[in-house]
């Protein structure tokens, strides 16, 4: 499986760690879904649980120009080659989209790849709007897709 967010916002670039923002709440859904707890593990722990539950981590876009860390701010886009990544995995069976950004451009890019494309509520503080059990929930779909 692979999740895929839409660029890293401005505490992951500086920490050099994918959902690094402590209120990001990726590594709590993420981790329920493989049956995890990765929100006390240092982040080397947290990949390697990632890797062992079979999850990658990537993003839609390879670049952008952005001010803060917000989607909605992102200018001049470059997009990642996804569908090449997708056939250069032949035991990829679903893709999950961490928020509408990542949706929206995941499931351009990777449409008639057949894979699963499960478009996932962002984890994002920023997306308050949904409760948290609902995420989970959404998020726990996922399960279907791994082992």
């Amino acid at each position: 499986m692979l999740i895929l967010g839409s660029l890293p916002g401005e505490r992951s670039l500086a920490a050099g760690q994918y959902y690094a923002h402590p209120q990001n709440r990726f590594w709590h859904l993420i981790g329920g879904v493989i049956g995890a707890e990765l929100v006390p593990l240092p982040y080397p722990k947290r990949l390697e649980a990632l890797l062992a539950g079979r999850v990658g981590l990537w993003d839609t876009l390879a670049s952008a120009r952005r001010e803060g860390s917000l989607d909605a701010a992102i200018r001049e886009p470059e997009h990642n080659e996804l569908a090449e990544l997708a056939g250069s995995l032949p035991g990829l069976r679903a893709v999950g989209m961490n928020g509408a950004t990542a949706t929206r451009i995941g499931a351009r890019l990777l449409a008639g790849t057949g894979l699963a494309l499960i478009a996932l509520p962002s984890s994002s503080p920023a997306y308050a709007a949904m409760p948290l059990a609902e995420k989970e929930r959404r998020w726990g779909a996922l399960r279907t897709f791994l082992g």
